[in-house]
């Protein structure tokens, strides 16, 4: 009898409503950016496990971090007790997110629950019941987090927080048809229209819009939502978990439209591959209901040890300048190609509507109708299939949007290999070599 494969075993194993799977991605080990299968084939990381190794795979600060950090550990957790690691880490988030007055921070497991936490003390705070999210978000897979995804509420995996209130996010590439040429202000506007209700308890706010499809707003857009959010007295949650810590080009993805949010949310990078996250805000938010927020292992010793080492190298090795550096050569790449100028010509450059993103957060967006910008859901689906045959991990966003988010440490001979295979793997799907039987197992995102 023929032995089951590791993806069989995960089949038959693994509860499938934790799944997300494009292909049948087996993993045996990692390094850098190049992960490995058991059958010893190295793969070019383009997702970085949806941003949560951003330093990439077995750094040496991480490995460092926990190896002291799992030695002598005290205790498993910082809900009863404190220790240097928790405390420390603490301070040093306070030190990098800019902000005025008494401020705290929150430590959890997922940006998920950050996100989940940082509405609650809103909330609790300010007595206030109603959410303003945007559509097309994702700020959780839990509680009110999720609830007030709109990837979540629009697919149908969820319903709508209690309360919630759904605003327009800015398109620069696929505007509102009735925004009457202002993109921005037609937004805004309903966001308005929202705060004078005066129930509002926050705003959150993604600063580029991650799964619903890669959607760098246009410039001015988070400070115009600040000042809105200022004048009405509702604090801003700028949900940095995905795009944030480097990624963009900037340590924070907030500080290109200049502002300063009430609250920063955190997850994904921060952890090194380690399962931690964090919300920095308001001591008169963040302070309420003590309790209110339990995670028994939240703030634990081997978690925060990663991340005070993940803060740590992103600023000592200039990560954000590295990010914005290979970001701007890979776009560049893959910009060509959308003109026409790459090595199959017309036949990939049709198929992609837009290149856009912020250092190394870039999307794909693919087309069946370049004119008319139709979305090819299918592309997109036999696209990253047919890239990770040819030899590089990337997913897609927004049902038909690749979305390239490698490990900030990835190199210059790196990235040429992922623009080529990209490249291909484009041709190679118009062309008809990925099957609809293929790729009909995987549900995608």
């Amino acid at each position: 009898m023929t032995e089951p494969t590791l993806y069989e075993r995960d089949l038959a194993a693994i509860a499938g409503i934790e799944k997300l799977r494009f292909f049948p991605l087996e993993l045996a080990s990692g390094k850098g950016s190049i992960l490995t299968t058991p059958d010893g084939r190295e793969l070019i990381d383009l997702s970085a496990t949806w941003t949560a190794c951003g330093l990439g795979h077995g750094h040496p600060a991480v490995i460092e971090a926990i190896t002291r950090a799992i030695q002598s550990p005290p205790g498993a957790g910082g809900l009863s007790a404190v220790h240097p690691d928790s405390v420390g880490l603490a301070e040093d988030l306070l030190a990098l997110v800019p902000g005025t007055g008494e401020r705290r921070v929150y430590l959890g497991h997922a940006g998920s629950d950050a996100n989940d936490v940082a509405i609650r003390a809103c909330i609790i705070h300010s007595g206030r019941k109603r959410v303003l999210a945007f559509e097309h978000g994702y700020h959780g897979g839990v509680g009110i987090a999720m609830g007030v995804s709109g990837v979540h509420v629009e697919g149908g995996s969820a319903a709508a927080a209690e309360g919630t209130i759904f605003a327009p996010y800015p398109d620069p590439l696929r505007p509102h048809a009735d925004n009457g040429g202002d993109e921005v202000g037609y937004c805004l506007a309903q966001v308005r229209a929202a705060l004078e209700g005066d129930d509002v308890a926050c705003v959150i706010v993604e600063p580029i819009l991650s799964d619903g499809g890669l959607i760098v707003p246009p410039p001015g857009f988070l400070s115009r939502l600040m000042d809105l959010a200022r004048e009405f007295g509702v604090p801003l949650i700028c949900d940095e978990v995905k795009v944030g810590l480097g990624r963009p080009g900037t340590l924070h993805a907030f500080e290109d439209d200049g502002i300063v949010p009430d609250i920063v949310t955190f997850g994904k990078t921060l952890g090194g591959g380690l399962p931690i996250s964090a919300a920095v805000g308001p001591a008169r938010i963040l302070d309420v209901a003590t309790g209110s927020a339990l995670l028994t292992m939240a703030g634990n010793p081997i978690s925060t040890a990663a991340a005070r080492a993940v803060l740590a190298t992103l600023v000592d090795e200039g990560l954000a300048d590295a990010a914005r550096e290979r970001g701007e050569q890979l776009k560049g790449a893959l910009t060509a190609i959308e003109r026409g100028e790459g090595r199959f010509g017309d036949k990939v450059a049709d198929r992609i509507g837009d290149v856009r993103g912020r250092g190394l957060a870039i999307a794909v967006d693919l087309v069946s109708d370049k004119a008319a910008l139709t979305r090819d859901e299918d592309l997109a689906r036999k696209v990253v299939y047919r890239a990770w045959q040819l030899g590089a991990v990337v997913f897609y966003v927004g049902g038909n949007v690749l979305e390239i988010t490698p490990p900030l440490v990835i190199t210059e001979e790196q990235v040429d290999a992922a623009v080529t295979i990209l490249e291909q793997a484009i041709s190679d799907a118009v062309d008809g070599l990925v099957s609809d039987e293929e790729v009909a197992p995987y549900s995608g995102w």
